[in-house]
């Protein structure tokens, strides 16, 4: 599928947002004054940039209040719902910490759970899509909330960092693997996107189009194996190896900084990687998939 940049920058940022709004829900780090102020508006920037992202990909914006409509079918819809009750749940712990008003912790600790729940629904949003095989696993959603833990982890400082990003890496590769041969094992021909295979082997005698059109440019994308792999090698690197050993590293700040810099440029490598190897049974259709 067309790795769009708004859906990237959504997905990734508003995951690593809730991921660490989540640990400071929960008091792994319990921050006052103007760290907290820091701390607190950087998970907030990171959530609400991310979901502030995504209107971009709507043909019109305002559509997007659409979504709260559709809770009872739509992931997307969950989505939206968990995250406005999250960010508006964890408001007042903010304020608390910033200034030292002691509210009980356990309304943090409940929009800490929100927090995680939110990048769930955003994982199944993908998860879900039978016609997609490659996200249309169990994997998908712990992909997605792996990211989630351990970049909030990275940013906390957390002595579990490093093993929740090398935990990431691992993910990714089980991904992968179980991704690049999800196509052929789904089984998808002509004939089952056409419903003709009980009558033998369709084939297409001229294009269903003269020219572009919506399905070929957002739904078929083709990215070439040597550029994956590369591209896998440097997710891999950035995302989880590196990172995981700088945090070990006495830097500080600094280093927790950097790792988390770092962790994020990976994330983005795989999460583009994550759309742009998406096999769509649509492109079928466009003789694009085998």
């Amino acid at each position: 599928m067309h790795p769009a940049p708004s859906v990237i920058l959504f997905s990734t940022l508003s995951g690593l947002g809730f991921g660490f709004l989540a640990f400071l829900g929960w008091g792994v780090m319990v921050p006052s004054g103007w760290a907290a102020f820091f701390l607190w508006g950087l998970g907030y920037g990171l959530a609400v940039a991310g979901l502030m992202a995504s209107t971009f990909h709507l043909g019109n914006p305002k559509n997007a209040l659409k979504a709260f409509t559709q809770w009872r079918t739509s992931w997307l819809s969950r989505e939206a719902w968990a995250s406005v009750v999250t960010l508006v749940l964890l408001a007042p712990v903010a304020l608390s910490d910033i200034f030292g008003l002691g509210l009980p912790r356990v309304v943090g600790q409940i929009g800490g759970a929100l927090a995680i729940l939110t990048v769930f629904t955003t994982a199944m949003i993908y998860t879900q899509i039978k016609a997609v095989p490659r996200w249309h696993h169990w994997l998908t959603p712990v992909m997605f909330l792996g990211f989630a833990l351990a970049g909030g982890a990275t940013l906390c400082g957390m002595r579990v960092a490093p093993v929740l990003l090398l935990a990431v890496g691992a993910i990714l590769g089980a991904v992968w693997r179980v991704g690049d041969g999800a196509f052929a094992r789904a089984g998808q021909t002509m004939g089952t996107a056409t419903g003709l295979d009980r009558l033998g082997v369709p084939s297409v005698l001229d294009p269903a189009h003269t020219a572009g059109n919506y399905l070929k440019r957002e739904m078929i994308f083709v990215v070439g194996r040597k550029h994956a792999a590369k591209l896998r090698g440097i997710a891999l690197v950035l995302a989880s190896a590196l990172p995981a050993v700088i945090v070990l590293l006495p830097l500080g700040v600094f280093g927790i900084a950097l790792a988390a810099v770092l962790h994020l440029g990976g994330a983005l490598v795989a999460r583009w990687l994550f759309f742009a190897q998406a096999e769509h049974v649509v492109g079928l259709y466009y003789g694009a998939r085998g």
